[in-house]
């Protein structure tokens, strides 16, 4: 997928930089010449400056224009009328696609105070035509696909400096910030005559082209022949002095310069297009922000929104968000905290030489009076509000693929709405709407579209929770166009891409994952192809680690399936069928492995052992797979993380009794076993997040085991031993480890495995002074408890 990168008018992100606009530093236009000789309005802007939106404003109700051309894509112009209807709410974007390649795709951003708009929205709100002129998005998207094109002009252009315009005008005039030189000149400023600022901007663009040269792309120069045809072809219809057109300042100097029409076309022949459809998806303020990747992005959409939406008052209106946000996080900000950061903000403009408090000035001002100072708080001020979480929305009337129509419907039927801003989704699959989300939300994944993370939930861990991290980019309508190749609804594009993806598995674990995806998402029509893949993959794979990674993916579908009441039966035969060959092949598969394989094998025996517990009628099973791991406890031949792990599973499970475990512990121990390997042994046995910390804890004989060998470890080997001790040791919680080290201090009894008091971690008797603190404190909890009482 590609993005555009300046703004809504802007080439995508497919097409080269123009300086001022995409990628570079100052990133913007900033030019206009409000005349040429012929009387054409020319209005040269930088995207997505509310200054900049509203002189375009003021000098379109001046001059009344017939026609507005804006540098955009021509292909978009059937859609422009959709930019009055009620339903649309910036920001939003033009999104352009191959039709034989959705992945191939392009957006035009516009926000609310977005130049570009604004003159949208006048052209409509007065009758006036609108029409895009930029190099159509056929020629853009199929240059992406061609990255060569354009590179027979590109030498001879790229023999002069490529600059950045606003950067340089704010070099000459003295500014090391070009942002801070924007914002001065024209986003704080008014102006009594709408129409001069665009004149001064246009000949600072043409000094700097005239000592610069083009300064830019070589494809800057295709563009530019096609805006001056589509700019003739306006004047021929409308008249010279009935065409306003609004473009990057930077190539006004290009438009009004005297070319033959037969130059232009020549620029033009031969460029390679593909076919491209378009239409309007919603935006965020997020991904107008420059930190996104965007490359005309600015730093702050929401301050530019609310300069726009606020030309009145715009710092006390600012400091007044500020406030509600804060206070909306419980922190103590009052009227007065408002009142003295806009005197503080005003001030340090003053101070600075500003026109008008500016971003720098406010968000001074906000940190020191209320934030006092810290940069935590001022931080959530920057994300809300200086960036901001703004989502746009489009009319239902707007194009779009069928598979984007159904997911709307899905979306609105289950009140499940896309937002801008991250939130989590805690859902009971007992419930009806809450089940249908669940499956729309797993179809969405098995198509790639990544509007939800599944994560674990803070409350029952039951199969009946689920819990979702959500969050909706705008390039997720590209995943959902891209997945419109497989169906025309989200159930029967995930079905065909499941069962597409079971005939190309090369693996058993990608087939078991598959068909956990398609019991979540509830696509029962692709589980015969899946279930056959799954049999034909089982019956042919004779790796045993392999069939220990497919079964656990096996046993938690047959736990879901009980929750979604699908039918599993076919999957419980195969899980069985793995199982039976998992007890058979894991004993010789345990033996004569090096370190790291040991390790990833140990992982295997875990889930292994845990996916048995899930699958229906294991009691047989369940015995057999005790014997196997009674095998490899007791097998010298095994390493030692594995026999670790193995003796630990039973004990856990009743296979072991508290004294057979310390023998075996004792014999791993011994002296005569390597340290290495009897460390190996440690790691498994109370290892990971097994609860090995609170097993030593309780039973101390098992503690007293392991102190007794490690302080009989020669010095040499400790030094080798020590980091797996480290790595086990380490994982447990810090409470388990600081009651173990009191423990060790103590001296464990290791013959009773017991304190005096009979509990392990706690003192021989009841300290009275410590208990008596306690009982007033209570009291005074309580308020209803005799003092004296708890002084006796």
């Amino acid at each position: 997928m590609t993005a555009p990168r300046t703004a809504e008018a802007s080439p995508p992100m497919t097409a080269p930089q123009t300086p001022g606009e995409a990628g570079t530093p100052g990133r913007s236009r900033g030019a206009a010449g409000p005349e040429d000789g012929a009387g054409t309005l020319f209005l040269g802007v930088r995207h997505h400056g509310p200054g900049s939106a509203r002189a375009v404003r003021g000098a379109l109700e001046a001059r009344r224009p017939a026609v507005v051309l804006i540098e955009g894509p021509p292909e978009a112009d059937a859609l422009l009328a959709l930019a009055g209807d009620d339903g649309m709410r910036p920001p939003v974007a033009l999104l352009a696609h191959a039709v034989d390649d959705p992945g191939r795709a392009a957006f035009w951003p516009f926000a609310e105070f977005s130049p570009e708009w604004v003159a949208i929205r006048w052209a409509l709100g007065h009758g006036a035509a609108v029409r895009f002129i930029d190099l159509p998005a056929a020629h853009t998207l199929a240059a992406a696909a061609d990255p060569t094109w354009g590179d027979g002009e590109e030498d001879e252009a790229d023999q002069g400096l490529r600059i950045d315009p606003i950067a340089e005008l704010a070099r000459t005039a003295g500014y090391d910030d070009p942002e801070r030189w924007w914002e001065d000149v024209v986003e704080l400023r008014g102006a009594a005559d709408p129409v001069a600022p665009f004149g001064a901007l246009a000949d600072a663009m043409g000094a700097l082209r005239e000592t610069y040269g083009h300064g830019g792309h070589a494809r800057d120069l295709i563009r530019e022949a096609y805006m001056r045809i589509q700019l003739r072809a306006a004047r021929k219809e409308f008249g010279d002095d009935a065409v306003a057109v609004v473009c990057g300042a930077w190539h006004v100097p290009a438009l009004l310069g005297r070319t033959t029409a037969t130059a232009d076309r020549a620029l033009l022949k031969g460029l390679p297009k593909v076919k491209t459809e378009m239409t309007w998806v919603p935006w965020t303020h997020r991904r107008l922000a420059r930190r996104s990747g965007y490359g005309a992005g600015i730093d702050a959409p929401g301050w530019y929104g609310h300069l726009f939406a606020a030309p009145d008052r715009p710092v006390e209106r600012w400091m007044t968000k500020v406030a509600g946000l804060l206070r909306a996080e419980d922190t103590m900000v009052s009227s007065a905290h408002v009142i003295e950061a806009v005197r503080l903000a005003e001030t340090l403009a003053a101070m600075r030489g500003r026109p008008l408090a500016g971003l720098g000035e406010t968000t001074d001002a906000v940190r020191a009076v209320m934030c006092d100072g810290s940069d935590l708080r001022l931080d959530l001020v920057r994300d809300r509000l200086v960036v901001g979480d703004v989502l746009g929305e489009v009319p239902a009337a707007a194009p779009a693929v069928p598979l984007q129509r159904d997911l709307t419907r899905l979306q609105r039927s289950l009140r499940l709405r896309p937002e801008a801003q991250e939130r989590e989704l805690e859902l009971d699959l007992r419930k009806e709407n809450d089940a249908a989300r669940s499956r729309m939300l797993h179809r969405l994944t098995l198509l790639s579209v990544g509007w939800g993370t599944p994560v674990a939930g803070r409350g029952s861990t039951g199969t009946f929770r689920e819990s979702w991290r959500l969050l909706w980019e705008p390039e997720l309508h590209v995943r959902v166009a891209e997945a419109g190749v497989w169906g025309t609804t989200v159930e029967s594009a995930a079905t065909a891409k499941a069962e597409a993806r079971a005939l190309e598995a090369t693996t058993l674990a990608d087939v078991t994952a598959l068909a956990e995806q398609c019991l979540l998402g509830g696509l029962g029509a692709a589980l015969p192809v899946v279930m056959t893949a799954l049999a034909d993959r089982a019956a042919l794979d004779t790796d045993v680690a392999h069939l220990a990674q497919a079964l656990p993916a096996l046993a938690r579908s047959l736990r879901y399936g009980d929750v979604r009441a699908t039918d599993t039966a076919a999957l419980g035969e195969v899980a069985a069928g793995l199982a039976e060959r998992i007890c058979v092949g894991l004993p010789p598969a345990c033996t004569g492995l090096d370190t790291d394989a040991a390790v990833e094998m140990r992982g295997h025996l875990d889930g292994v052992h845990g996916a048995l517990q899930l699958l229906p009628d294991h009691a047989e099973l369940t015995g057999r797979w005790a014997g196997v791991l009674r095998g490899l406890a007791d097998r010298d031949s095994v390493p030692g993380t594995i026999r670790g792990r193995a003796a630990r599973l039973l004990l856990d499970e009743g296979g072991l009794d508290e004294d057979e475990a310390a023998r075996l512990m004792g014999l791993a121990l011994s002296p005569g076993t390597p340290p290495a390997d009897a460390a190996a042994w440690i790691e498994g046995f109370v290892g990971g997040a097994s609860g090995g910390g609170m097993l030593l804890v309780h039973d101390e004989r098992l503690l007293a085991l392991v102190d007794t060998w490690l302080t009989g470890v020669a010095a040499d080997a400790f030094t080798d031993v020590l980091p797996l001790l480290r790595r086990t040791f380490s994982a447990y919680e810090t409470g388990v480890r600081r009651t173990l080290g009191e423990l060790v201090a103590r001296g464990p009894s290791a013959a009773s495995g017991r304190t005096e008091t009979g509990l392990p971690g706690f003192g021989a008797g009841l300290d009275d002074e410590r208990a008596d603190g306690v009982l007033r404190v209570l009291a005074l909890i309580l308020g209803d408890i005799d003092m004296a009482g708890a002084d006796r």
